[in-house]
């Protein structure tokens, strides 16, 4: 009876279930954060690219302490160059760059910045290693033969084909091009866009002639001359196989026949013209193919559109047909003159992730193999260029190691470099409250110190910011704090501000990690 009488009492029934340990489950972080008007967890994601919470919330309102040196003025491009460490919101800040960039070119149409994001070098390095027959083995030399022509090429691949991708209508929204635009263009603009096109349009997404041939309709570039050789050719074999068969016909076949070599000599003579331009452009879009080396080109495609050009309309052009790169420069000012015609005022290349690429796997001797080339002035203060450069913190020991030559081609002086991607622990406590803002409840007001205990001081949150360092070591210690709050406690007696005990275990537990991980002695 008396068993009876405590099952029925809730009081009693809920004690006798926590000396059991029956039924009892672990507070819910959810729970937690409803409790305080969150609706999602703000530290889940710790990369940039995939973070919903930074590009739904702070890409637009939260910033780096050096942001303003970085972006710059859009309507002037410059360089920039970033050393940091992983984790410490390069990509976070190119991303908002790019932001920034479009929302630029929806406020002011006629002075629209082309932005070319050259981040996936994937492609490239594996297309320059299978032109690389004798070096394939070891990385490292393969990489040393990488040169700053491979990366144009590469930066002008990436913005040629965009910029196609544009005018036959596959674009962004912010970066199509006017119909008018194209129907005003000069002719030796139509002239350098096509050449372009021919020498740099990557594209996949369907045959490369079939693209040639819609960007020329849309241009309207007249090219009936490049058919002048052809239709010579044509009409002088009708006249020398009438010419044969009047001979023939007046009883003069013997000496047709005798002297075949006459009628033959004849036809070379009428298809000289155009064995001369079949023969010379072969030899020219083989070595256009052999030096674009970061490029899947074909000699025979490279010939047909090449051939699609009348004589005149590329006497003198430049041509990415030699190893050095002034070429490269010239073309770049093509497409800048073109830009500049369809209302683009400058050119930003977004640069990141160059640890990543297969063939790198984040070796530092071959990221500077890589990056080395890039650090040239000339191409760093080219007009109308800014380059935006984010950069593994393991580099700035290889500059710092350089001798003058380097420094008099790379002059680092004069592209706002910035050595170490530093936070201060307000930056850190601004970057966390924003994001638990971007998640909350419009009618709340919540911060870090929200979901603390008030025995944890603000000072000794800074303090533990200040170890953490950058922002993705906020979010992984946080969302750690988190889980180990809610798994200490039962949702039954649920406790709704983390505890100073907590706090300083989880911390020095997840440095202790984090120090083994920067060791190499095993990820934490």
């Amino acid at each position: 009876m008396a068993s009876y009488t405590c099952a029925a009492d809730p009081l009693s029934l809920e004690k006798h279930r926590k000396q059991e340990g029956i039924g009892i489950t672990s507070m819910n972080i959810q729970q937690f954060l409803q409790h305080h008007g969150i609706q999602r967890n703000p530290f889940v994601d710790e990369d940039a690219q995939t973070d919903t919470v930074f590009k739904e919330g702070c890409i637009d309102e939260t910033f780096h302490p050096a942001w303003d040196k970085v972006y710059g003025d859009p309507r002037e491009p410059a360089t920039a160059i970033v050393f940091g460490c992983k984790g410490s919101g390069k990509t976070a800040m190119l991303l908002q760059i790019a932001r920034h960039l479009s929302k630029f070119n929806r406020e002011h149409p006629d002075e629209r910045i082309f932005t070319i994001t050259y981040n996936d070098f994937n492609p490239f390095l594996d297309r320059f290693r299978m032109s690389q027959h004798f070096h394939r083995g070891d990385p490292l030399k393969l990489l040393q033969r990488w040169r700053l022509s491979d990366h144009m090429d590469a930066i002008l691949s990436l913005g040629v084909t965009k910029l196609i991708d544009a005018i036959v209508g596959h674009g962004a929204p912010e970066e199509t091009v006017a119909a008018d635009r194209l129907r005003d263009l000069p002719p030796h603009t139509v002239r350098d866009l096509l050449l372009l096109q021919t020498c740099y349009d990557q594209s996949s997404a369907e045959p490369v002639l079939n693209r040639w041939h819609m960007l020329r309709k849309k241009l309207r570039y007249a090219h009936w001359r490049a058919y002048l050789p052809m239709a010579v050719g044509v009409v002088g074999s009708l006249g020398v196989l009438t010419a044969a068969i009047a001979a023939v016909s007046q009883g003069n076949g013997r000496w047709v026949s005798t002297y075949w070599y006459v009628w033959l000599g004849a036809l070379m003579a009428v298809w000289g013209w155009w064995l001369q331009r079949f023969v010379l452009w072969t030899w020219r879009a083989s070595r256009i193919r052999k030096h674009t080396r970061s490029l899947t080109l074909e000699t025979n495609m490279l010939r047909h559109r090449l051939l699609r050009f009348s004589p005149r309309d590329l006497m003198n052009q430049p041509l990415p047909n030699k190893s050095s790169c002034e070429d490269r420069y010239e073309l770049l000012a093509k497409l800048q003159a073109v830009l500049a015609e369809l209302a683009f005022r400058g050119v930003i290349v977004l640069v990141d992730r160059v640890d990543e690429p297969e063939l790198i796997n984040g070796d530092p001797q071959r990221i500077k193999a890589l990056v080395w080339p890039l650090l040239d002035n000339k191409f760093l203060k080219h007009p109308g260029l800014g380059v935006k450069m984010m950069l593994p913190e393991e580099l700035k020991r290889f500059v710092d190691r350089e001798d003058a030559a380097f420094y008099e081609r790379a002059r680092l002086d004069k592209q706002n470099m910035i050595s170490s991607f530093e936070w201060t622990p307000e930056a850190l406590l601004d970057v966390a409250n924003a994001r638990i803002a971007c998640c909350a409840d419009g009618d709340r007001s919540v911060t870090l110190f929200s979901l603390l205990s008030e025995d944890i001081r603000p000072e000794r949150v800074k303090d533990a910011l200040r170890e953490l360092r950058v922002p993705r070591h906020l979010f992984k210690f946080c969302y750690r704090l988190l889980v180990a709050h809610c798994n200490a406690h039962t949702q039954t007696d649920p406790v709704w501000h983390v505890q100073l005990s907590t706090f300083e275990s989880e911390l020095a537990v997840y440095l202790r990690d984090l120090h083994r991980f920067e060791q190499g002695l095993g990820a934490g």
